[in-house]
């Protein structure tokens, strides 16, 4: 059989018979006891958006990815044997269609599943129509073509998480949800307790394991610094053993990866203060002092990069947050 190889972004091998594409699902991947990472292929490319399933007698998967990673998430949970009554939950770090696009699908998939999210959250679970509307805006011919766009979830089967409340999983195991907005407003971290891995979501930022290094997220239209400061202290308060990313996988030495994206993200603050201080485009003041860290990086991973965590999604982010700070009757307004 031919090798595995891409274009187009999507993973894949050729039927040695009559040549046909046949896509390639990555194992899913144990990084911690208990833990089971799953690549769920966003727009076919290999380690950009990850889920993970939590084991135990009550199993609980962290993140679905988008509507369109769907197909691949549902394959994996299946080759690892989870059948349509055995997953008891679902939970969800923030609402944006990478990590919650897939959740009317598979709680569908999966009638037994509690959805977990955070309470700025749960009602466009149940209705995403005000959702899609401001992603159509946002992503264009994206929203169709890479994310997909987001089922309804019934209102009964949705359960609101509360700072510090616990999802159990196992008689020794349990989930604690974390508070963290900063990257938005309805944004939770889980802390297994068995493990000891934090999930963040995109809390702490993104680094894909082919596009260097850390950088934070900071997207419209809920980006707060004061907020992300925040949760990151919150994170390390908790001394997580590692840091599993939803932008990709699990990252070790906890302590120096907090304070890594804490002293990055200060430094993207201070560019875009600077820049919309002084009436320069906030963007291009970004490019110009942080894409020399990333080296030399190959031109399809600078895709993916862009895509997920680029540089005008984060400008804008910064712009709206000084614009609202300088509102009137704002804290920390001028």
């Amino acid at each position: 059989m031919s090798g595995r190889h891409t274009h187009g972004g999507r993973p894949h091998r050729h039927d040695p018979e009559n040549g046909d594409e046949i896509p390639v699902e990555p194992m899913p991947r144990r990084i911690a006891p208990g833990v089971l990472e799953i690549d769920t292929l966003l727009g076919g490319w290999e380690r950009v958006t990850a889920g993970y399933l939590i084991e135990g007698s009550a199993p609980v998967l962290v993140e679905t990815g988008s509507q369109t990673s769907v197909p691949i998430l549902l394959a994996a949970l299946d080759r690892i044997g989870v059948g349509p009554e055995e997953l008891a939950g679902v939970a969800v770090t923030h609402i944006h269609l990478d990590h919650a696009g897939g959740v009317g699908d598979v709680a569908r998939a999966f009638p037994a599943a509690t959805v977990y999210v955070h309470e700025k959250g749960a009602r466009h679970l149940a209705d995403p129509t005000r959702l899609i509307d401001s992603a159509s805006r946002v992503y264009g011919s994206l929203l169709d073509s890479l994310y997909g766009r987001l089922d309804p979830t019934p209102a009964e089967r949705l359960h609101v998480l509360e700072d510090g409340e616990e999802i159990v999983v196992d008689t020794d195991r349990v989930l604690v949800a974390i508070d963290s907005p900063g990257h938005a407003k309805h944004h939770l971290g889980l802390h297994d307790s068995l493990s000891g891995v934090l999930f963040a979501g995109d809390a702490v930022g993104v680094k894909l394991p082919d596009g260097g290094v850390l950088r934070p997220s900071t997207p419209p239209p809920d980006f707060d610094l004061d907020q992300a400061l925040h949760s990151l202290g919150k994170f390390a308060e908790r001394r997580p053993t590692g840091i599993a990313l939803a932008h990709y996988g699990l990252l070790e030495d906890p302590v120096a990866l907090l304070a890594e994206a804490d002293e990055t993200l200060r430094q993207w603050a201070e560019t875009a203060e600077q820049a919309y201080g002084a009436g320069v485009d906030i963007a291009d003041a970004l490019s110009a002092r942080f894409d020399p860290l990333m080296g030399d990086i190959d031109p399809a991973h600078q895709v993916k990069l862009d895509t997920m965590n680029g540089i005008h999604s984060n400008a804008a982010g910064f712009r709206r947050w000084l614009e609202t700070r300088a509102e009137p009757g704002a804290a920390g307004g001028h």
